[in-house]
Parts: structure tokens; sequence; C-alpha cells
């Protein structure tokens, strides 16, 4: 008798974990309290799986063999409550996935970058003629991949949600980007709980594999005895040379492994994606795609034609002389940060949304510095009145992205930046980061 697997979500990761979990020959439920789109509900009746939604169904639930959950679901939700109590297997999308590969896997988490750093890699790679996926939580599905193509390498985004899925699956990179307190409201307000997810990236590794890492990043290295791996340590710096791995020196990106008797050189002026953070996120794409051993001048290349991904940073328009930048994929004060501290022009701050347990305090500073007005956009900005009142001539309250576009333009100079960049999730007033940026770059350019 088939094995009975439930997906909770049917989202592009709870579908293609379907479409693998039918070709595997699964008896496969899926389960969505939410809505579910009309393109996921068509594909799954199309493969034979049924499939709810705005429930959950529990005597169709809990009689599962596993469970593949989504990774936008808390455990503290009632139905994965009952699921953990009744002792029934608990995995992500990647961990079911990834039994079905004999690809090489490259797993990027991190705070801060790991799209970027994820998008970035799976250019060079590509462009160094390695057969390549992209998924996680960018491109399709892993398991929709590795249900219906076939590829040598995966290079895979990994959210602490996803992380915390996975039990057996080893990857032969795995790269931590940094980390900061972010997500604290799904760790119960812990910290270390938030660390100890993203050091699941090591688990399962040999001595084959590699452990890329930040050396200038104070939380990944007092943590670094959370370890659970055996890879070789790769780090890289901007602040310091490293024996094994990348660091800057002067104005140049060097790479150097011990198990290549060469080194590699980028000036950073060649690097399409401008501000300290992406030099880190250059980096540890250098050092894996050096270990590839792709020729010197294909990753030259590749770093000097590179866009970087949507909603990051992303530059829309430029009208009466004001520049507008969509950084909608910001969600953490520390994403917000990196986007504050890139700026060379007075700065209109679009911010807010849903807080996730922020301190802004870190940014204060740069506030001071760069931001002459500042426009909220979610449902409640009194922690933002709190923490920026005494620090910008002017706080203006919106709640759509229309408002506080016109409002941001309004009260904007010639020669200033308007930045949407929100340090909060979105949830609020959007569907997600991207339904945000989208929005605001329509109401950008009806300017």
């Amino acid at each position: 008798m088939a094995k009975r697997l439930v997906i909770l979500g049917a989202g592009e990761s709870g579908c293609g974990a379907a479409v693998l979990a039918m070709a595997k020959g699964y008896d496969t439920f899926v389960s969505d309290y939410g809505t579910i789109k009309p393109n996921f509900k068509t594909e799954l009746t199309q493969i034979g799986v049924q499939w709810e939604s705005e429930k959950h169904t529990e005597t169709k639930i809990l009689n599962a063999d596993l469970i593949i959950k989504s990774p936008g679901i808390s455990d503290s939700t009632p139905i994965v409550r009952k699921l953990q109590n009744a002792g029934i297997t608990i995995i992500s999308e990647i961990e079911f996935a990834a039994q079905y590969t004999q690809a090489k896997l490259i797993g990027i988490t991190g705070t801060n970058g790991k799209t970027t750093t994820t998008m970035l890699l799976h250019h060079l790679l590509q462009k160094g003629g390695i057969n390549v996926g992209l998924g996680g939580n960018v491109g399709k599905s892993f398991a929709r991949q590795v249900a219906t193509e076939t590829f040598d390498t995966y290079v895979l985004e990994l959210s602490s949600f996803q992380l915390d899925g996975m039990i057996n699956t080893r990857l032969n990179y795995g790269v931590l980007t940094n980390i900061t307190p972010d997500h604290l409201d799904r760790y119960n307000g812990v910290l270390n709980k938030y660390i100890e997810s993203k050091f699941r990236i090591t688990q399962n590794q040999s001595a084959e594999d590699c452990f890329i890492y930040c050396d200038d990043d104070p939380l990944t290295l007092n943590n670094l005895k959370l370890n659970k791996g055996n890879g070789q340590l790769l780090a890289f710096s901007i602040h310091h040379e490293v024996q094994n791995g990348a660091f800057l020196n002067g104005k140049e990106i060097i790479v150097r492994l011990n198990t290549l008797n060469k080194e590699f050189i980028m000036p950073v002026n060649q690097l399409t994606i401008s501000g300290k953070h992406n030099i880190y996120n250059s980096m540890a794409a250098a050092i894996v795609s050096n270990s590839y051993e792709i020729r010197k001048e294909t990753i030259r290349q590749s770093f000097s034609d590179f866009t970087n991904v949507e909603h990051r940073m992303e530059w829309i328009a430029r009208v009466k002389g004001v520049d507008f930048i969509n950084d909608s994929k910001a969600t953490n004060v520390n994403s917000a940060w990196f986007a504050l501290e890139s700026m060379e022009t007075p700065v209109v701050w679009i911010v807010g949304g849903t807080d996730k347990g922020n301190d802004y305090s870190s940014l204060k500073k740069l506030v001071k510095q760069k931001v002459n007005v500042i426009v909220c956009m979610g449902l409640d900005n009194s922690k933002i009145h709190q923490a920026f009142g005494p620090d910008v001539d002017l706080i203006i309250n919106t709640s759509s992205a229309e408002d506080a576009v016109k409002a941001a333009y309004s009260f904007s100079k010639k020669g200033d930046t308007v930045l949407l960049s929100p340090a909060c999730a979105s949830f609020d007033l959007f569907e997600n980061y991207e339904d945000r940026g989208n929005q605001f770059k329509q109401h950008v350019r009806a300017l």
C-alpha cells in the first residue's frame, strides 16, 4: 500500500512537492488553510492529487505517514502541534526532494544577502558551463525540478524555516552569509534558536564538503561551535587576509583556496552590484565558482554582466531629478541598514509593515546622517515614530503604496533618493514583498 503523504501549503513549494510525490507513487493529499491560486488548483487536479483550500480537515491529515510543511507555516499552528503530538515526521520540500537526486547541492542561507548570492552563484556556474538548477526560496520548486528535469548541481536559497525541516540532507557546499536578529517572532524571541537553525546548513557535511562563512560576522564567529559537520572551513572577510577563502586587498577581491595552487583576483569596480554587503556576497559566490575550477576569465565576465534580483536595491526611475529605488526585499532591520549605508544622496525613506520584533537602534546613526523625511507604510507605525522622531525633520503616516509614493515625492527635492526599504514584513497591507515592490514600481511610474 502506498505511503500517505500530506502536504501543508499549496504554493510553489507545496505543489512542486506534490508533482514529485505523485511521480514516486505516494498517496498524496494537499491542504492549504488559505486560498490556492487558480494555476496551482489546475495543476493539482491534472496530476490527480486530492486537495482542499481554506481549511485543514484533521481526519485527512492526521492519518499521514509523512508531512511536508510549507516554510511559511509556523510550528505553533494548531494542526502542526497535533501532528507533532501524534509523532508524525514533518519535513521540508527540500528534505523530500534531496533524497531523489544525485546532484551536487549548494545551500545558501543567512539573514541577508542569500538571494543575491544564490542568483549570482547560479549565474556564475551557468556561464561556466555547469548544468545547474536554481531553487529553494527562489525560482522553481526544487522538488518540481527533481521530478521533471535533470541537473548536475543545484543552487538552493534556504531560509531558517526550510533548514528546520531538513534532517538527512547533505550539502556539498553550505554558505552562511551572516546572522542578525530576524524572524524572532517564529522563535519565541530566542535568538539562539534562530542561530541554531542557520547552522543546520552544516549538518551531515563530510570532509569532502565545504562550509563557507563570513569571518567579519560576530554572531557567526561566536557560534562556530554549533558547526554540525566536518566540511572544510572557508572564510571571507573585507577586513583582513584569509589563508583559505576570500578577502579584500585594497580594491581587489582575492580568492585563495588551499585545494588549488592559484589565486583569483577581481577588481571591485568591475562588479555590477554595489555596496559593502555585495562585496561579501560576491566573495561567497567567488569561492564556490573557483572551487568548481571555472575559467577565471569566465568568472570575471559573469561578475561584470550580472543583474541583481528584482526588489533588491532596484533602481526604478528618475522623476524631476529624484531617484526611486525599490528595496522591498529588505524585510528586516539589517537589510535596511545595508541599503541606507550605500546611499550617497539625501534620502526620503519609506519604511514600515509588519514588525517582527524589530530593534531600530542600529539604524539611528545612519538615519541622522542620511534621511530627511520618513514615510511610514504600515498599519501600526508607533515604533518607527518612537525610534526616529528626534532624528528627522518629518515623519508621515500612509496606508498604501500609492499614498506612500505620492507623499515621498511631494517631500523630496531634486538630487534626493526615495528609498523603499521597509525593514518589516509586508503582510499587513500586501500579499508579500514582491506585491509591495510591484505596487511601489507601478505608482512611481505613474508619477
